[in-house]
């Protein structure tokens, strides 16, 4: 998360992420251009979040997501111009949760998120993106892009002659 609020998920940090994509609306608060932005509004509708870890290996970058009720059929990855890795979604709500009516059944409290999920990372330039492969376990989405080996520069020593 960046220090500027996110769209997805109303939470702050004092975590500065150069690599968010969050943008920071400043007229957000203004009616005449309430539907300028092409972010969706957490406010019309319910948006879950999705949490993710990034770390780097020396061989690869992984993205962790943990996304418990999902289905591998309701991810969608894509990669938008090389750069930037996209993973959206969708959690469902069981419908007596949502509403609905199940006999003999009387919800106290309902706290899991449902809805959709959209997260965005800028990739380095170091990443594979064509070699990308993702695998999704027991709730959790596992991203693997391998880096590009850099070649250390060669070196070699010249011999100074001299009287």
């Amino acid at each position: 998360m960046s220090i500027i609020p996110s769209f997805f998920g109303d939470r702050r940090t004092n975590v500065f992420d150069p690599l968010s994509l969050d943008i920071w609306d400043p007229f957000e608060k203004c009616p005449f251009l309430k539907n300028v932005t092409s972010f969706p509004n957490p406010s019309e509708g319910s948006f879950a979040t999705a949490r993710i870890d990034w770390k780097e290996t020396p061989e690869a970058h992984v993205f962790q997501a943990d996304l418990p009720g999902v289905k591998k059929e309701d991810v969608k990855m894509e990669v938008e111009d090389g750069k930037v890795l996209k993973i959206s979604g969708e959690r469902s709500r069981d419908a007596a949760a949502a509403g609905g009516e199940e006999k003999d059944v009387e919800w106290h409290h309902v706290e899991r998120d449902a809805g959709k999920f959209l997260r965005r990372f800028r990739l380095p330039e170091n990443a594979k993106v064509d070699e990308m492969k993702a695998v999704m376990e027991n709730g959790v989405l596992t991203v693997t892009l391998p880096k590009v080996e850099v070649k250390k520069p060669q070196v070699k020593a010249i011999e100074i002659s001299g009287a």
